[in-house]
């Protein structure tokens, strides 16, 4: 390790007291907290430490594309994030002191039956951390704030791991595995000297601030271009009455105080320095882009931008950041309480890291190209895993365009056996896999290596059906079947395969997550 050595910093001789748990997950942004409510839903004993005081100030990124918004209905975080959040406004380009013309930055996209979220949600990120948090105290997890983690190593059974507290202090934690989820600059990953290499964005710097404004309508955001091309905007914040700004700066070094903020912004825009109120948070952004060159050494894993950074053209860092942790949780909670494999952690890298490639990929065009319009394809709902070890298509034959083992698991409106009305999400949602099955099939449930405490199965039509599908929806999401599909406790399809033999079918298709197993062995 490049860090100094943890058993110096915490010899033989220490009276510091150490704290066992399975996970300890450096960072409390977005991506710690969610990876921790899914570790709590598990019983998964986790801890969270952050080095600041308190949860993340800042509006920072702003957009849930549609698929966290998924992501966050099975977390069971949804509800608070959409009363808090909005749509994003219209976009207003500002030319001598006036409104010039409108356009629409978001595409709007109408909700369909298999995809119920469909629009980006504004939300400020320090609203978002707000409720996640909320989210992980109610489920009995934690974050140890004013703690941070200045040297680890590990062995053959664990991490241990040496915390510097905020009253100078020192406090040393034990687990099986560390997840550094400690953002950019990750102390984690610099001291494993794994490499992260991207492209080179042009270099500059930008300020970005939270305030309030006087004068200025809230049903738009504002946009000014400077003569020489540079920039100011400033975004209405859902849910608030602040303002989040992004200025182009002149300068390497830009003045962030109050004053400065105000000043830069009355400088380029109409706004008068009197309509520029309380600065509530600012902080200097510079274009950065890279992607770790290993998600995994041994019992230490990345997530977030830790693993991968992102211009924030196209609001896809944030997302995919907590995808990551989503990707993640229920890995872990199979490798520790349920005797999977270790190799099953293998497929978080094999899964997540060509994903946050090709996003990279994305995010730098955007952000080179200067556009302003944002599209669907940046919802995220066409990320799959086609290609995962995890990933067993059986079928002899399938239609082209089917769903297929390794993609995303729609929604589908249906209802049950007594005729209530219920989805295809509220099925899914919780720490369990599910196997779905469509008409009648040989599947014998007692002859499953997994307990209903862990596959959850459901019977759509045919003979003694828990779900009815009177309108359709579930066949035009997954086939006319009959047959049988198995979805990831992340919502992704691990296997699909048909109506006879069914039982055989599940039975290989669940070997690379029960012990003895070898992730990868599924019967193809």
């Amino acid at each position: 390790m490049e860090l100094n050595n943890v058993k110096e910093a915490c010899g033989a001789g220490s009276t510091a007291s150490v704290t066992t748990v399975d996970v300890l997950i450096a960072g409390a942004g977005p991506t710690g907290l969610a990876l921790g409510i899914d570790l709590a839903r598990r019983g998964v004993r986790a801890l969270i430490v952050e080095r600041q005081p308190a949860l993340s100030p800042g509006a920072r990124g702003t957009g849930l594309q549609p698929r966290t918004q998924e992501v966050y209905d099975d977390l069971g975080v949804l509800p608070a994030v959409r009363a808090a959040g909005g749509r994003y406004p219209r976009l207003a380009l500002w030319e001598d002191g006036r409104i010039a013309h409108t356009q629409e930055m978001v595409e709007s996209v109408e909700p369909t039956p298999g995809s119920p979220y469909s629009n980006a949600l504004m939300i400020p990120q320090w609203r978002n951390v707000e409720l996640l948090h909320e989210r992980l105290s109610e489920l009995g997890g934690g974050v140890r704030f004013g703690a941070e983690l200045t040297h680890f190593e590990q062995d053959a059974d664990g991490v241990t791991a040496r915390l510097r507290l905020a009253d100078g202090g020192a406090h040393t934690v034990r687990a099986r595995y560390l997840v550094a989820a400690d953002g950019g600059r990750s102390t984690v990953r610099k001291g494993l000297g794994i490499g992260m290499s991207g492209p080179q964005l042009a270099p500059g710097a930008g300020v970005l601030a939270d305030l309030r404004v006087d004068g200025l309508d809230r049903d738009h955001w504002h946009r000014w271009i400077l003569p020489d091309g540079r920039f100011v905007m400033l975004l209405p914040l859902a849910g608030t009455d602040h303002f989040q700004s992004f200025t182009v700066a002149t300068t390497d070094q830009p003045d962030t105080s109050p004053d400065g903020v105000r000043a830069l912004i009355a400088r380029w825009t109409h706004l008068a320095p009197e309509q520029l109120g309380e600065v509530l948070w600012a902080s200097v952004y510079r274009p950065r882009a890279g992607l770790a060159d290993r998600y995994r050494c041994n019992r230490i894993l990345l997530a977030g931008d830790a693993a991968h950074i992102h211009s924030p053209a196209g609001g896809q860092g944030l997302n995919t950041s907590v995808q990551d942790a989503y990707n993640l949780g229920w890995k872990l909670g199979q490798v520790l309480h349920h005797g999977a494999p270790d190799a099953l952690l293998d497929t978080y890298e094999s899964e997540r890291r060509p994903i946050a490639a090709g996003i990279l990929e994305t995010s730098t065009r955007l952000h080179r190209s200067g556009s302003l319009v944002r599209g669907r394809d940046l919802h995220q709902l066409g990320i799959g895993y086609p290609d995962s070890p995890l990933s067993t298509e059986l079928r002899p034959a399938v239609a082209e365009g089917a769903r297929t083992a390794g993609d995303r698991a729609p929604d589908a409106p249906c209802r049950t056996a007594d005729g209530r009305p219920t989805r295809l999400f509220d099925v899914y949602r919780g720490p369990h896999f599910t196997l779905l099955t469509l008409g009648g099939t040989d599947l014998d449930e007692t002859a499953l290596p997994v307990g209903k405490d862990r596959l959850r199965t459901v019977r759509v039509d045919g003979p003694d059906p828990d779900l009815t599908d009177e309108d359709g929806h579930i066949r035009d999401a997954y086939g006319d079947g009959p047959g049988v599909f198995l979805i990831r406790p992340d919502g992704y399809v691990a296997a699909a395969a048909p109506a006879q033999g069914a039982t055989a079918h599940v039975t290989a298709a669940l070997a690379p997550y029960l012990a003895g197993a070898t992730a990868g062995a599924a019967a193809r």
